[in-house]
């Protein structure tokens, strides 16, 4: 419902906002031109009397002194019996220009407040500025929503492409265009007389004047008395008419003095709510607050990427949707079908493991009806299998095609013999991994359904785990399935293997770190160190995943690989030699990497997966602080980067270095983990934690999980947890 109530009004109104914020981004600078060109006495230095003399001296026919809100003073005087106005300079009365306002600009204000159609016009536009209210306060709590909670929003964003372009924008220009369009929207109704205006208040014209000789204006006292920053407007009496006074407007009211005896005749003090609708328009128009007009600005150039990139993710979600229901393969109907599959996907790349399991079930004579989530029947007549595939949108939020689903599911009927498997796709780097998938599995196992499988979590829409999980279903159910979806782009990159360093080559845990280069002419794609290298092995269609330890700038792609038993692709790659090529691709892995700023940095590791750390290190020009805790088998044969590690501590790109290895030549209770060593260290870990530090963890899943329940055992004097550091993005994982 709130994508909706955000995707539409935003569709809907498109062109008109983008108007409004175009023309608005361009009157926000008129503040800045307007200050640029005033000249502003200091506070106190000259009265509206002083002011008042110096223009007289200069402009005998002065008519009415204006001063704007941007301190410009503009004075309208008679000459040839025309009326002029000429931009002054208010410590000398001299002119400084002819004051006329720019044609231009006057036409863009008018396309602004009212699209040049009159009255019809200023109404749309307030409509306008009332949706791109609701635009910006939905899109607020969607991009919360999306990123996980409030806090969020200070931090790294995730993801890429239009996405991530749209997200980073919003952030940055939220407030700006809230705050334009609360306040445009709010002067729209006041004009048409949905809120009563008392930005205008009328002093009581007086009965009597003293009716004396004229005295010069600088010494009436009453103009004396007004500061020239609190002045708006001054308007002389008629020349030689002794009963005419002069009319003055302040910021604080409006008033009649006495042009003999210089002393107020009335005055009406604009009221607190005047005050405050003077303040809305500020606020709108940046008058007065130049600085604020160019925050408003940069927030409007935002509107056009911002609807671009909005459209294109609606479209590409749209074009998605219609494509999965235009090539829906449901050769039987609802009541025909054995087995039911439903899809909860929100960028829809969910429905392409769920056309491979689709046509797999087909193949091996199964009647299979697919639909998504918020499509979910009250019964299945003949249905004795259930496949739930889902993703995780946000902070644990169903996605878009399933938000219906656990509503649905209460008035669901199932037949007693029917069995169901949950299977999740997320991303591990989120806090909430696969969290909408956990929670159907559990609302569905409530309805008293068996399972068939215990729910299964894809980690990255990993083909391999959607192969493994196949494999088990076919286990269970006696179904033949060979479940090959592989959602990456193709290997296109040809790489030469120019360097390798070979560690543990006598014992079980070999692993050589090689470096390949760009082959021939063409150049090495962009990525950095955390990154992943995505290799398809021969007579293989599955690619496998090695986090790099480089970046292009260091011109080389470095990996770090263990040789797996029956590995087809470490063993393929200890197989190769230099000079051999390999295809392989980028995968960018944004989520991985250590935060900017000069809170510390703690890296923590085994095995192979010291690699990107490494390359973390490496990069460090900064000399930020940054520790590595890291555990290997054999000090003698598996100590990976030993020399890199020995020159980033000498020339302290390195901070600090901690190791630890599970088998040495002594007794066996010398041998340590990685995580003694952060137990060890606990107290200085706990101090960088409380300074801000970082933990960015990569290793296999045992190792993960035996260092966060350090952490947490580190964490507890500060009552918080592993959860939290995750939540705030400061524990970071690439486990596999």
């Amino acid at each position: 419902m709130l994508r909706k109530i955000h995707g539409l009004p935003s569709l809907a109104v498109m062109l008109f906002v983008v108007l409004l914020a175009g023309t608005g981004a361009i009157l926000s600078l008129m503040p800045t031109f307007q200050r640029a060109a005033a000249v502003i006495p200091a506070a106190g230095e000259i009265s509206a009397a002083t002011l008042a003399q110096h223009v007289v001296t200069h402009f005998p026919q002065v008519e009415r002194i204006e001063r704007d809100l941007s301190g410009e003073v503009i004075v309208h005087y008679q000459q040839d019996n025309k009326v002029h106005a000429d931009l002054v300079n208010p410590l000398t009365g001299e002119s400084i220009a002819p004051y006329k306002p720019s044609a231009v600009m006057v036409w863009v204000k008018n396309l602004h407040r009212s699209f040049l159609l009159g009255d019809t016009g200023r109404i749309m536009a307030g409509v306008t500025a009332g949706f791109m209210v609701l635009i910006c306060l939905s899109g607020t709590f969607l991009l919360v929503r999306r990123i996980g909670g409030w806090k969020a929003l200070v931090k790294p964003f995730k993801g890429k492409g239009s996405k991530r372009i749209h997200s980073e924008l919003a952030r940055f220009a939220i407030l700006g265009l809230l705050l334009s369009s609360l306040t445009g929207a709010y002067m729209s109704a006041l004009r048409f007389g949905v809120f009563t205006d008392h930005t205008y208040v009328e002093a009581e014209f007086p009965n009597a004047v003293s009716g004396g000789q004229p005295a010069s204006v600088s010494s009436l006292i009453a103009l004396k008395n007004i500061d020239l920053s609190e002045l708006r407007e001054l308007t002389f009496p008629a020349p030689n008419d002794r009963q005419d006074v002069y009319s003055v407007t302040t910021r604080s009211g409006v008033g009649f003095v006495d042009q003999s005896t210089g002393q107020w005749l009335s005055f009406a003090a604009l009221p607190e709510s005047g005050v405050l609708q003077q303040w809305v328009t500020k606020l709108h128009t940046g008058e007065g607050l130049w600085w604020l007009g160019l925050i408003l600005g940069a927030s409007a150039l935002t509107v056009s990427v911002l609807s671009y990139t909005g459209a294109r993710s609606w479209w590409i979600r749209r074009r998605s949707a219609i494509s999965q229901v235009n090539s829906q393969i449901n050769i039987v109907d609802i009541e025909q079908a054995d087995t039911i599959i439903l899809v909860g996907s929100e960028g829809n790349t969910t429905w392409g493991f769920a056309r491979d399991l689709q046509a797999n079930l087909c193949k091996a004579g199964c009647k299979v009806y697919c639909a998504e989530m918020n499509q979910l029947a009250d019964y299945y007549p003949q249905a004795k299998r259930l496949f739930i595939l889902t993703s995780t949108y946000g902070n644990g939020d169903a996605p878009s095609s399933a938000h219906n689903f656990l509503a649905k599911l209460a008035s669901f009927r199932p037949d007693q013999t029917m069995q169901f498997a949950v299977l999740g796709f997320g991303d591990q780097q989120f806090p909430q991994f696969c969290q909408y998938a956990l929670d159907v599995d559990a609302a569905i196992q409530n309805k008293g359904i068996a399972r068939l499988h215990s729910v299964g979590l894809i980690n990255r829409g990993s083909s391999a785990q959607f192969r493994e999980w196949g494999n088990d279903i076919a286990d269970v159910t006696g179904i033949p399935l060979a479940l090959t979806h592989n959602p990456l782009p193709t290997p296109t990159a040809k790489l030469t293997l120019i360097g390798r360093e070979d560690y543990g080559l006598d014992g079980l845990a070999a692993t050589s770190i090689f470096r390949f280069s760009a082959t021939g002419k063409d150049p090495l794609p962009l990525f950095e160190a955390g990154d992943l290298l995505g290799i398809v092995p021969p007579n293989d269609d599955v690619a496998r995943f090695y986090s790099l330890a480089s970046s292009t700038t260091d011109g080389v792609l470095e990996i770090c690989v263990r040789k797996q038993p029956y590995g087809l692709c470490s063993g393929y790659l200890h197989n190769l030699r230099l000079g051999d090529g390999i295809k392989g691709f980028i995968r960018q892995n944004p989520e991985f990497r250590p935060a900017v700023g000069g809170n510390p940095i703690i890296l923590i590791g085994a095995g192979a997966g010291i690699g990107p750390l490494a390359g973390f290190i490496r990069k460090n020009t900064q000399r930020n602080p940054m520790f590595l805790y890291w555990g290997g088998r054999n000090e003698e044969s598996d100590f990976l980067y030993q020399p890199d590690l020995g020159r980033y501590l000498e020339d302290h790109r390195l901070t600090g270095l901690q190791t630890a290895f599970s088998q040495t030549k002594s007794q066996a209770a010398e041998k340590t983990y990685v995580q003694d060593k952060l137990l060890e260290d606990q107290t200085a870990v706990r101090q960088m934690l409380e300074q801000g530090a970082q933990i960015l963890v990569c290793g296999g899943r045992d190792m993960a999980a035996g260092v966060a329940q350090a952490i947490d055992d580190i964490l507890k004097p500060l009552q918080i947890n592993v959860d939290a550091l995750k939540a705030q993005g400061r524990y970071l994982e690439d486990v596999y």
